[in-house]
Parts: C-alpha cells; structure tokens; sequence
C-alpha cells in the first residue's frame, strides 16, 4: 500500500501527538528520523502561526495563533526529546516540557497559566473571566515568539524573527 505525503505527515502527527500524552518519544520507520522530520513540521508550523498572528486583526484571532505556535514549539521540541518513561497516564504539554527541557521550566509555567486563564483553543473564554485585551493578545504574541525562538536554539535550528514590519494592528471591535 503506498502512503501519500499527506497520510504520511497524518501518521506522524497522530504518532506525535499520542506518544507525547503518553509521555514517550514517537516511534517510526527511523527510530529517529520520523521524530525529526515530526519536530522539524511543528516548528514550520508554529512559525507560521506566529506570522498568522501577526496578521491578525482579530485580537481573538491574535491569541489563538499566538497560543497555537507556542504550544507547537513545545511539542517540537518534547517530541524530539522525549524518552520513554513508563508511565501510561496522559500529560499536558505544559507538564511534560520541563522533563525534556529543564531550562524551559518557566515558560512551561508561563504558558500553562496563559492556557488555565484564557483557554482560547477550546473555543470559548469562560464566564466571569472576561475578554481578552489587544494589549494581552500582543503581549502573548512576543511572547510566543521569543519562546519559539529559545526551542529553535534548543533543536540547533535557525530562527528568523516573525513579526517587525508584518504586524497589523488589531481591530477595536
């Protein structure tokens, strides 16, 4: 049976994404070369989440992309060095960077609050926590970017500043 690019990147991300809930590094064809090639897409992706954001003039929009690259880049690079554990209970992300990236510990913190305060992923802020500001969702955006920017270093790879001239102001809406 032959694999598509797109079954091939579905595979990995499944692979991925249940491997790091479960606390251990992905397996594939290459005992490494399929962790890579998974760290290397998320990486793509979160730049381009961050470039997402800064388009954005939604200032929902803006937190959401923002969140989304940073979580991206913490799965990179969990995914990329992750080992197994043992354990078979699922995780955060959050709570699972510290173990493979101790010098990341604080921005794990960081970026857990940011999710327990302003869950945007799920959709919805939830009542009584009210709306989230243009000054929060372009806070969140340097944010983001400049931990995308440390999990780059961390993987040795290149980091090319995202927002400078391409940031488009939020709306007032």
């Amino acid at each position: 049976m032959e694999m598509t690019e797109a079954t091939t990147t579905a595979t990995a991300d499944t692979a991925m994404t249940a491997a790091t809930a479960l606390g251990v590094a992905p397996t594939g064809p290459g005992p490494r070369g399929a962790t890579a090639a998974s760290a290397l897409e998320l990486v793509e992706r979160s730049r381009a989440d961050l470039l997402q954001a800064c388009h954005s003039r939604g200032i929902a929009q803006r937190y959401q992309h923002s969140q989304l690259a940073a979580m991206r880049a913490a799965a990179a690079l969990v995914s990329a060095r992750a080992v197994p554990t043992g354990q078979a209970r699922p995780r955060s992300l959050w709570d699972l960077l510290p173990s493979v990236a101790p010098e990341l510990t604080e921005w794990a913190g960081f970026f857990a609050a940011v999710t327990s305060r302003h869950p945007s992923l799920a959709g919805s802020v939830p009542a009584g926590q009210g709306q989230i500001t243009a000054r929060e969702a372009d806070d969140l955006l340097r944010q983001a970017e400049t931990f995308v920017e440390l999990v780059c270093r961390a993987l040795g790879l290149p980091m090319t500043p995202v927002h400078g001239d391409v940031l488009v102001p939020t709306g007032w809406a």
